[in-house]
Parts: C-alpha cells; sequence; structure tokens
C-alpha cells in the first residue's frame, strides 16, 4: 500500500506542490484526500496534545474504547463492544472487541487499555516521562485500571462521574500501541501506532502528515487510498489553494470566503453548531483585571455583536459565559453583557484605575480561533475607547499555547483562547477550577478562584441526575458571568468546504474530523 500509494502522490507532482510550488500548478491524486489545517500538529500522540486541530488527524489514526454516534454527542461501542456500570456508578467493566490489532502488529487487549491509562494517570509508571498529559484531568476520577481477562477491562472510580463515557470518546480517551511507546519512548508522539482507520506513513514538518488505509480495519476499510494533512497557518493562502485545486477539504472557512464557495457549483460547503467558546483570558491575579469591576468593564467594553455579525459574518453567536449554548439542558437564562462604553468607564472610575495598561497575547492561527489576528485587534480598539492602553504581541500557535498554558504572570493580561468540547464540565473543570492552576497541570491561566464556583464543578460531575447538573451548570454560568475572570466572545458555528469530487463528509458536533466514509471521485 505505501508502494502505491507513493506512487499516485508522485504522480499527480503533490511532492512539489507540498515542497513550495505555486498553487496555479497544484493537482490532487486521485483517491488521495488532502485536508487544509490551519496549523502543524504539535504531535501525533493523542495524550499529549489539547488542539481540535491535532485531534483531527488523530481520531483517524486511533479508536477509543467508545466513541461519538454519527451526528451526536451521544456515545457508541467502538472497540469495547459493551460495558455495564455497578449501581453506585464507581466500576465500570468493558466487554473488548476480539481480533483486533495495532499498526504495528501488536494486540489489542485488556492489558494494552491498562497500560494507556496507567501511563497517563501513575507518575511511576516506566512511561510516564512520555507525557506531559495535560488532558488527563479528564480521568482524575479513576483510582484503578484492571485487565480482569484478555477482553475484560474495569475502571475503578473514586467516586460516580458522569462525563466519564463522553471522556472516554474524546481524544485523550484514544488507545495508542504499548509496544511502540516502548520501542520510541519520548519519539512515540512521531510514531504513531493505533487501530483506526488509517496508518502512520509519514510526517514533514510544516509540510504533510500523510496516513494511508488500513485495509484490515475493524469496521471496514475506508475507501480513501490515503489523506495527507497539510498546515497552512494562513487563512488566505488556504483559500487560494482551495480555489486552485491544492487541496480537497479545508476546514475553518474564514466567513468573508464562504459566500465565494456556497456559489461555486464546484465545491460544497458544511456547517455545524458544537458546543465551542471562543474568550479572552484576564489574568485575574495581577493589576488591572485583579478587580473585578476592571473586568466587567472589559466585557462591556468590546462591541461582540459587531465582531459576529461582521467580522465573522454571521458565523457566530455572543457568548454569555464558560457554557456554550449547544449544551441546551443546561438551564441557563444568562444574557451576553451588553455593549455599553459609558458603563465601562463609569466602572473604570469606580475601580480608580486611569489609562489601565494591559499587554494581549493573540495568534495567528489555531483550533477554532476564529481570524483571531482580525478579532484581537478590533477588541484592541474597543477597549482602547473606554480608556485601556492595550499592546498586543501576536504569536504562532504552538508558540502561543506554550506561552499561556504556563500561566499568564509575569507575561501578559490577557489572551485569546478557544476551547471545542464534549460536556458542559469539561472547560470550567479543567480552567476555571481552583486547583486548575497551570503549576498543577490545569488550563486556569488567568488565575480564577471561587470556591462556590469548586464546590458546584464538583457537585455536578458527580451527580447522574442530568437535570440536576443542568441547574448546578446553570448557577456556574451565572456566577462565572458576574466574575468576568474571562471576556465572553462567542460561540461558533464551525464549517469547512470541500471540492466536487468529495463525497460521504461531515461536520460532527465534537469538532472531530472523520474520514472513515469519505470518498473521492
Amino acid at each position: 500500500m505505501k508502494r502505491l500509494f507513493r506512487s499516485a502522490f508522485a504522480a499527480a507532482a503533490l511532492v512539489s506542490l507540498l515542497a513550495g510550488a505555486a498553487p496555479t500548478a497544484a493537482q490532487t491524486p486521485p483517491n488521495v484526500l488532502v485536508v487544509g489545517q490551519i496549523a502543524e500538529p504539535k504531535s501525533l500522540d493523542p495524550h499529549t496534545v489539547t488542539a481540535t486541530n491535532d485531534f483531527r488527524i488523530l481520531v483517524n489514526v486511533y479508536d477509543g474504547l467508545v466513541r461519538f454516534k454519527d451526528g451526536t454527542l451521544e456515545v457508541e461501542p467502538a472497540l469495547a463492544e459493551s460495558w455495564e456500570i455497578s449501581e453506585d456508578g464507581k466500576t465500570y467493566t468493558f466487554k473488548l472487541r476480539e481480533g483486533v490489532t495495532f499498526h504495528d502488529g501488536s494486540e489489542f487487549n485488556a492489558e494494552a487499555v491498562k497500560f494507556n491509562f496507567d501511563r497517563m494517570l501513575k507518575e511511576d509508571h516506566p512511561f510516564y516521562e512520555t507525557g506531559p498529559f495535560p488532558l488527563s484531568f479528564n480521568f482524575a476520577s479513576v483510582e484503578a485500571v484492571n485487565a480482569i481477562d484478555a477482553q475484560t477491562v474495569e475502571f475503578k472510580l473514586t467516586e460516580a462521574f458522569a462525563p466519564f463515557l463522553s471522556n472516554l470518546a474524546y481524544p485523550t480517551g484514544l488507545i495508542v500501541s504499548p509496544a511502540a511507546v516502548q520501542e520510541h519512548g519520548k519519539d512515540y508522539g512521531r510514531n504513531p501506532s493505533g487501530t483506526g482507520p488509517f496508518k502512520f506513513v509519514e510526517w514533514q514538518s510544516n509540510q504533510r502528515v500523510v496516513v494511508e488505509r488500513n485495509a484490515d480495519y475493524w469496521d471496514g476499510a475506508a475507501d480513501l487510498e490515503a489523506v495527507v494533512f497539510r498546515p497552512i497557518t494562513d487563512s488566505n493562502t488556504r483559500v487560494a489553494e482551495m480555489l486552485a485545486g491544492g487541496i480537497d477539504v479545508m476546514v475553518e472557512v474564514p466567513p468573508d470566503s464562504l459566500v465565494t464557495f456556497s456559489q461555486d457549483a464546484g465545491f460544497s460547503v458544511a456547517e455545524q453548531a458544537g458546543p465551542h467558546v471562543w474568550f479572552g483570558i484576564l489574568n485575574t491575579k495581577t493589576r488591572p483585571f485583579a478587580d473585578k469591576r476592571v473586568r466587567q468593564a472589559a466585557n462591556y467594553a468590546v462591541n461582540k455583536e459587531t465582531l459576529v455579525n461582521d467580522v465573522l459574518q454571521g458565523t457566530a453567536t455572543v457568548a454569555a459565559g464558560p457554557i456554550p449554548p449547544a449544551f441546551n439542558w443546561v438551564e441557563s437564562s444568562v444574557e451576553p453583557y451588553a455593549h455599553d462604553p459609558e458603563k465601562a468607564k463609569a466602572l473604570l472610575a469606580e475601580a480608580g484605575v486611569e489609562k489601565p495598561q494591559v499587554t494581549f497575547y493573540v495568534t495567528e492561527g489555531g483550533s477554532g480561533m476564529l481570524d483571531p489576528v482580525t478579532m484581537g485587534a478590533a477588541i484592541q480598539a474597543d477597549l482602547q475607547a473606554v480608556g485601556f492602553d492595550v499592546k498586543i504581541e501576536t504569536y504562532e500557535w504552538n508558540t502561543f499555547l506554550g506561552r499561556v498554558n504556563q500561566g499568564l504572570e509575569g507575561q501578559a493580561d490577557m489572551a485569546e483562547m478557544a476551547w471545542m468540547t464534549n460536556d458542559p464540565d469539561t472547560v470550567p473543570y479543567l480552567t476555571l477550577r481552583s486547583d486548575a492552576m497551570p503549576d498543577k497541570g490545569g488550563f486556569n491561566s488567568g488565575y480564577y478562584s471561587n470556591p462556590e464556583v469548586d464546590a458546584l464543578l464538583e457537585k455536578a460531575r458527580t451527580s447522574t441526575d442530568q437535570a440536576e447538573r443542568g441547574k448546578l451548570y446553570a448557577q456556574v454560568q451565572q456566577i462565572v458571568h458576574d466574575d468576568a475572570p474571562w471576556l465572553f466572545v462567542a460561540n461558533w458555528k464551525q464549517n469547512a468546504v470541500t471540492t466536487a469530487a468529495v463525497g460521504g463528509f461531515k461536520l460532527q458536533p465534537s469538532f472531530l474530523l472523520n474520514l472513515h466514509g469519505v470518498t473521492k471521485q
């Protein structure tokens, strides 16, 4: 298969294209899907990354015990054929699919599952140092993973944990080959091996990641021979490549290009609402944003309606808090901050601050970042109009993440951020909880702390009653909205465009990019 793929690859002269040939010379190979990604992946180890940009590749190379059912956030079997949950909600027993092997030929079984979770969760595990594992928070309630027999694995939790199955379906729950981790150690992220519909072929930095069809896939072989993921950071360049035929699929289409593609019969535009939130992290630890009134002033100062309607051209709605409206079972009545510059000025005066200085981190692009440079400039202008003195510093996505994830103290007062999630627990638990500060491995880069929010989050994640959870998260939404540790901006409708030759392409509410059922004429 690799020989066949490389022959087709060369025959279409795609190698020269990916090395930098002009878009007008572009031509993609038959039955090879070329996807224009928004950034270079950080790693191909699903346990060590956080970006949806990386997840879009990884869900095609790996499987989890469970997965999201097509078109929903409901969980269905994958590598586990079935499972049972104890009455107290603290024991999950999975029956595993038989006859599945990793791409490297090693066997998938209960011991492999145990290896994966022990590697993430146990500091004394021999391969724990192949991390770090930033989203292992998702499995913090796991006390032990036991291989009962080759096809049965048991998870013992310290307490009932409502999002557990949903977290297993998220990419952090994807199962890697223990044999490959043992062989490559810290370099595993460049040498991945899963059980998914596509096998890893190569990763040429800043050029492409190539995967090929897994002919022995347990859920049926894909129709596509291979997929090429190309990192094209600049959105205008991605659009040019799409129009010129250099890529078959483009994710995160700039709003001003959607009309162009939707009116051209040679392309098909897909849109899908999902649980997304775009916001500005505010450094609550040091001035000026240590004062709640200044944080609220920032929220009143920024015209979010203009951002979503003009900059994003109607591809998003205004955010009211940390929990996206896609979770419609959360009974929140919180309304977004109105655009009220005079109220913003009054709050700054009440706080006794004059022309507060703000260093604002902006990224060139990244997962769900929604035209971040333009958005950053518009936010800067609105803040300055009410009296803030805002200086922007712009970074490439992975550099940006490296700075922001370690915490803003001593660096910046504000930073753009976006999250796509699978449960209303995930974002506030990882980014707003007192015990999720960066020095504790979390993503609370603005150092927000409210004991009442902490207590509500702990109670909501242990409840097995969804109605009760909805009411608890509604309280979280209200309190966090009032405390304003973020500049609440937008909830996005994801989009993508494909050429007319591509069939079976769907966007998922999970924001993942499943290509198993995609075809190319």
